[in-house]
């Protein structure tokens, strides 16, 4: 009897990790206030981040082979009620989200204790855990009115998050309130978009809308809410040149916020646009293939030539890992772009590696200001031999960011290539080699600054605290592991891609 009922208890808790993954960081937030201790609000928040991580990787097991997790809350059954759905495509992002911010935290200790007061820690992790929910919350959810409820959830928490670097640069509180400012705009444009959306469908759960998109054919107002969906979240994912607020919000953020915002938010907007163009328009939405391909494509590679351009004038190192953001967003709409399965593999596979390698970037930017207090190149410089660890593990990153064999980045650039030739585009597969080399040029600049000047006279010598190398070494050794083990990400990017190109025909299939 004992043993069935323990079945049943682990049956039932199985079947709650959709919710459990968005529940238990929500919770954790007002844990974290009422204790109020600084100490035991970094425990909460890493023992919660590592429970959504467990809960991500649960839940992909389930869907890699094509399966999908259906969760309708309160047991109200859609469209009625709101559903949270689970497939390979956001069960990959879920797990990216969960295990960066797993990772971050041990890393956030020192650095946050360094960067911001400690009246303020229990608060700052509070508002993390709140990011964290709205951002697997917006990737867990099959409803689209809910997406924008999550995605204000992680964006007034990122806001908030971003102004803590004023601590240290009064810039971060105008960085902070022009990012609020774009986030609030786009915010709205994506909420008219789906007004307009439940205007002409009278519904808001993702698989009912695109049932009934489907039918409407040529609709104007489904035209126009395409429309404003693609820029609301346009300026979340900062697509050129819709990215006005993200250089700034990078270099002027807590280092512990920018390697997890760098790592996840861009990336679940961009999530956002897939699931939208891909499962909730059909692929064969004829107006957006002519929008992918005469307007977004453009951008994208305007984004990899502009930002990569800019990025090597830069003379603060965060400033310049900021627009080589801009420019690897532009890689990934490129492959959604393309409209093909290659195309969209190398998207999402990019925007695995993309994250994982700018997580090791500024991790380790991050543990240059906490020794050096600047993130300039005059305060940097010389550090390749006083901080060995810290400088061995930028490189490993630097590299690949580029996308040199052997790492990370190479497998998702190759298969942009490759989805290039595939079109028959050869043209744009010499631009995104052309724009690799240009990443060349500004990583050379880091490392010659690290390894071939001489150290400013007052910084201390040390390399920075274990807390801060662990974690940026299992990012930097996670660029050659993806970079070599391309079976783990390449087959949940490929499955992930079947079911995005499947369109609402794999939405409807309950």
């Amino acid at each position: 009897m004992a043993t069935e009922a323990a079945h049943h208890t682990a049956m039932s808790l199985a079947e709650q990790l959709p919710v459990l993954q968005v529940l238990v960081p929500f919770l954790a937030a007002p844990l974290i206030v009422f204790v109020g201790h600084r100490g035991l609000a970094w425990l909460v928040a890493f023992v919660t981040s590592a429970a959504a991580f467990v809960i991500a990787g649960l839940m992909l097991g389930q869907v890699i082979g094509g399966g999908v997790i259906y969760y309708h809350i309160g047991g109200w059954a859609p469209p009625l009620g709101i559903e949270y759905r689970v497939d390979a495509t956001n069960a990959f992002v879920l797990l990216l989200v969960s295990g960066i911010s797993t990772i971050v935290l041990p890393y956030a200790r020192q650095s946050v204790a360094s960067e911001i007061p400690l009246r303020h820690h229990a608060l700052f992790y509070a508002c993390y855990m709140l990011c964290l929910t709205g951002l697997l919350g917006v990737v867990v959810t099959g409803d689209a009115f809910n997406v924008f409820v999550f995605l204000e959830i992680s964006s007034l928490s990122t806001y908030v998050l971003v102004a803590q670097g004023s601590h240290r640069d009064k810039r971060a509180l105008t960085a902070a309130y022009d990012y609020l400012i774009m986030g609030t705009i786009g915010a709205t444009f994506f909420v008219i978009g789906l007004g307009m959306l439940y205007m002409a469908t009278g519904t808001l759960n993702m698989a009912d809308l695109a049932a009934r998109i489907a039918s409407q054919g040529a609709n104007r107002t489904v035209i126009a809410a395409f429309g404003f969906i693609v820029v609301g979240m346009g300026l979340k994912a900062a697509l050129y040149p819709l990215h006005l607020w993200l250089p700034n919000a990078y270099t002027y953020a807590p280092s512990a916020v920018t390697s997890f915002l760098a790592a996840t938010a861009t990336k679940v907007a961009i999530y956002v646009l897939m699931r939208f163009m891909f499962s909730v328009f059909q692929p064969a939405f004829l107006f957006e293939g002519n929008t992918l391909e005469f307007l977004i494509m453009p951008l994208a590679v305007m984004a990899m030539f502009a930002a990569s351009v800019i990025a090597i004038f830069q003379t603060d190192l965060k400033r310049l890992l900021a627009y080589s953001s801009i420019a690897q967003i532009g890689y990934m709409l490129l492959g959604i772009g393309m409209l093909s399965q290659t195309g969209l593999t190398a998207a999402i596979v990019h925007l695995f590696n993309h994250g994982i390698t700018k997580a090791a970037l500024f991790m380790g930017v991050g543990a240059l200001v906490f020794r050096t207090g600047g993130s300039f190149f005059d305060r940097v410089q010389g550090m390749g031999k006083t901080m060995p660890w810290t400088s061995g593990a930028i490189v490993i990153g630097g590299l690949s960011l580029i996308g040199v064999p052997g790492t990370a980045g190479f497998v998702s650039k190759w298969y942009l290539v490759q989805g290039a030739l595939e079109k028959g585009w050869w043209p744009v597969a010499v631009l995104i080699v052309v724009s690799s080399l240009l990443a060349v040029i500004y990583v050379w600049q880091i490392i010659e600054a690290l390894y071939l000047q001489a150290p400013a006279k007052d910084i201390p010598a040390g390399e920075a605290p274990a807390t801060m190398l662990i974690p940026m070494w299992i990012m930097a050794l996670a660029c050659i592991y993806f970079g070599l083990a391309t079976d783990i990400t390449l087959g949940a990017a490929q499955a992930a891609a079947q079911g995005l190109l499947a369109g609402s025909s794999g939405m409807l299939s309950h």
